[in-house]
Formats: structure tokens, sequence, C-alpha cells
């Protein structure tokens, strides 16, 4: 029998209709063991020992992700972590795979509203509603005409940085938008991409001087970590915007600060920061080029059901001995 360990939240609205695949999809029953609701509880180390397969839903962050965690440490028998989350820069996943735990996650799962927001925080630069806001907590008619009016957007140049799920439908609402797209990835050229020009990590320097807007959608690594200094924002032509819905530590903050303090930016829209939540006395809250959400972007009533769709995908996969989507391997 293979023990399943989910949260309490996840089996009362799922318990049945896991316990109903594993019984379509034939071979050995299905345990279900779950967390307890108390969130000062800890599962008994009986249990944990039981545990073969952990699902990490997104119920379970942050309230019930130390629990969840202890429970998983002090499990011998895991073989699978599935997680909801496409990022996985936190220490414990590494742990996992060290441990020789297999690892999948949601990767893709919330592409679509993540990158929506993206480009909300995009027009809502570009075509300046912070003026129109302004002029309306006023009761102000005041039309934007002549030399305030905005540029078009539809010919100006986006560089992604990351062409993974999210930054793959950024291109492709971007260029919906006839905006010229050029994205950055380690790997090569792909049958889907979505890009007008496809270049290496290694071209970012040559390509900065040229973009209108710098999209961040790139994954933590140590490769990437403060990818965006100083040096970088500075290679950006003057009036050029950069949207962060990736990672805060990707970008130097207090680099960015000071860009769009000087004038050198136009514009930020950015969802996630070196520290988070965004402490209260962060100049970017008050910055009228600025627009902060909180780590937010993905927000959407959908999410869970497309996450469970892919765990229950890689179920079956598992029980077949299949390969699974979204598996992580460590990094050498």
């Amino acid at each position: 029998m293979t023990a399943l360990l989910v949260s309490h939240r996840l089996h009362a609205l799922r318990g049945a209709a896991l316990r109903a695949e594993a019984q379509r999809a034939g071979g050995e029953a299905l345990e279900i063991i779950v967390l307890p609701a108390d969130v000062a509880a800890r599962l008994p180390d009986e249990e944990c020992r039981r545990v073969d397969i952990a699902f990490f839903s997104g119920d379970v962050y942050p309230e019930y992700s130390r629990q969840f965690f202890s429970a998983v440490r002090k499990a011998p028998r895991l073989q699978w972590l599935h997680v909801f989350n496409a990022g996985i820069d936190h220490p414990i996943y590494n742990e996992m795979l060290e441990r020789g735990v297999r690892l999948t996650t949601s990767s893709g799962s919330t592409a679509e509203p993540i990158a929506q927001t993206a480009i909300a925080g995009m027009l809502w630069l570009a075509r300046n509603f912070r003026h129109w806001m302004a002029a309306q907590r006023r009761h102000a008619w005041e039309p934007l005409r002549g030399a305030q009016a905005q540029r078009d957007l539809s010919g100006q140049t986006a560089l992604i940085v990351g062409l993974g799920h999210i930054g793959a439908e950024i291109a492709r609402l971007a260029r919906a938008l006839r905006m010229k797209v050029s994205g950055i990835r380690r790997s090569g050229p792909q049958t889907d991409d979505r890009v007008d020009a496809l270049y290496r990590p290694g071209q970012l320097d040559e390509l900065l001087p040229h973009c209108d807007w710098l999209i961040v959608a790139c994954p933590l690594t140590p490769e990437t970590r403060g990818l965006i200094n100083a040096e970088r924002l500075a290679l950006l032509p003057r009036g050029a915007h950069l949207v962060n819905i990736a990672r805060g530590e990707i970008v130097d903050e207090p680099a960015l600060i000071e860009a769009l303090r000087g004038g050198h930016l136009a514009g930020a829209y950015l969802d996630v920061f070196q520290k988070e939540p965004l402490p209260a006395d962060s100049p970017l809250w008050d910055m009228a080029n600025v627009l902060v959400t909180p780590h937010n972007s993905s927000s959407a009533a959908g999410n869970d059901e497309r996450v469970f769709d892919m765990f229950i995908d890689n179920l079956e996969r598992w029980r077949r001995g299949e390969a699974l989507r979204n598996e992580v391997k460590l990094r050498p």
C-alpha cells in the first residue's frame, strides 16, 4: 500500500477524488495520511514513517509549512514530493533532493495569471494610468494631450530574461500587443518559441541598451542572484521600464531605487522584493512611477485545480514507472 501525505484541507476537499483516482488507476491501494488541523500539532512519528509520497499543496503555505516539512523530514520512506509552487530556491528542496527524494513542481500552473498581471503592470505604466487615477481621486477632469500623450506600445522592445512557462506566456501576450519580443534562455531554440529573437545569458549586456522593457521571469539560482545590478540598470536606455515577477533577489533593489529616483528608469512594476513583506519604510511604496503588488501576481481561482490535475497526472505516471512532469534534478 502506498501512503500519501496531504493537508487536512486538501483531504476534506479532494480525499474522495484521490481515492477514486487510485481505484481507477488500479495497482496497490492508496492510504491517505492527513496533517493535523491544529497548526501547533505534529504528525505522530509512526505515521511519518509510513509516508511514501507527499503533496505540498497551496493551502499548506505559509501557515502549515513548518508542520508539513517537519513531517517529511521524519519520513524515511519518502520517495517523491510534489509541490504547488514553481520556484525551488528554498533550502528544504535541495535537502530533499540530497536525500534521494524525487521532487516535482507545478511549474506552468500559474503561468497565465502571472503573465496577465505582468502585462497589466506594463499597461498601467505605458498608458500612464497613475495620472488618471490621481485625477480621479481629486474629481478632476484632466485628459492627456499633446506632449503628455503616451508613447505607442506597439513597436517597443521587450527583453524577457527567462523563457519558462511564465516568460513564454508573457512573450505571447506582448507580441499580441505588437511589441518586438526578445528572450534569454540557457537552452537553445524550441519548436514553440514565442519570441522574435532568442539569445543566451552571456548576451544580456549587449541587449540591454536596445530594450524598452526589461522583464525578469527567470528562477533564482546562484547565477541569477544579483543579475540585474547597478551596472546593468545603467546599460538600459534612459526612459526604460523594469518588470519583476520572478524573485526580488535577482534585482539589486537599492540600485533600482536610485535608477528610479534619478529618472534613468521611467518606472517599474514589482511583485517581488529582496525582503518580504516589503518593509513599510521602503521608498518603493511611495514612488509615483512604481506599481507594487505583494508577491501575489499568481492569484487566480483556478490555480488549485491546475495544481491538483498536475499532481494526479504525475501520480499516474509514478505508479506506472514513467517519467514525471516537471521533475527537478539535483544540481552538481
